[in-house]
């Protein structure tokens, strides 16, 4: 470093110069040894980042899901997987309101989608090891969709969340199978389902008898309220 006041010569890691005795300034850090300022994260994409998922990643995978989702459907989550060798384009699993998605890059930039509607879900399973997580979903098509290596926080929160979905499509299979029941017992009106049009549309050739005693089981069983009951009874009753 060259004193400015007398021209001496000193070492790069001298303050003060050996000759004159005058402050020597610090030269200003090179472009290329300059620390370089954190990377910006788009705010949408915080909420996907609590788990520790690599920002980049989940950015790459969330623009290319992006342009597959359909009317009103919206991205949940998104957990990375983590290999303990070669981790360069892991799979992903991405769960929307709608489907649960397995994301998996190919060479050259391509990618495959391995998608399945929550209504399609049977069962979920979680199996944590050491090296991390294997999700596992099964279809009512006997269909098993695993993911392996994942990292154990955002494998719970995958499984906690298609519990979740598969209480709803349970919840949706009684619904489906109580308004069946309904409409077998000899067209009891149905708001708002196909069901109910089917059972108005089909003549009723049911012994009376037999229908009340259908409708009195229905009842019993809480598939009907009481009030249902009478009025079905005071209709057949009428037309005996």
């Amino acid at each position: 470093m060259i004193c400015n006041k007398c021209g001496n010569e000193n070492l790069d890691t001298a303050s003060f110069c050996a000759k004159c005795g005058a402050p020597l300034a610090q030269a200003a850090p090179s472009p290329t040894t300059a620390q370089q300022p954190p990377q910006q994260v788009p705010s949408f994409l915080q909420k996907f980042l609590n788990e520790q998922q690599d920002p980049t990643i989940v950015q790459r995978v969330h623009q290319k899901v992006s342009q597959i989702l359909t009317s009103g459907e919206e991205i949940n989550y998104i957990a990375v997987q983590n290999k303990p060798v070669l981790n360069i384009s892991p799979d992903c699993v991405v769960l929307t309101n709608k489907r649960f998605i397995i994301y998996k890059p190919k060479m050259l930039g391509r990618v495959s989608f391995e998608d399945y509607i929550w209504r399609d879900l049977r069962d979920a399973r979680l199996k944590e090891g050491i090296m991390g997580a294997t999700l596992t979903m099964l279809t009512i098509h006997n269909r098993r969709i695993m993911v392996d290596y994942l990292p154990k926080a955002q494998a719970r929160r995958l499984y906690a969340f298609a519990q979740e979905m598969e209480e709803q499509v349970l919840e949706e299979r009684r619904i489906r199978a109580m308004e069946e029941q309904r409409a077998a017992a000899g067209g009891i009106t149905i708001q708002g389902g196909p069901m109910a049009a089917q059972a108005q549309a089909a003549p009723a050739q049911v012994d009376p008898v037999q229908k009340l005693q259908q409708l009195k089981q229905m009842m019993d069983g809480g598939l009907i309220t009481s009030e249902e009951y009478e009025a079905k009874k005071t209709d057949i009753l009428s037309r005996m």
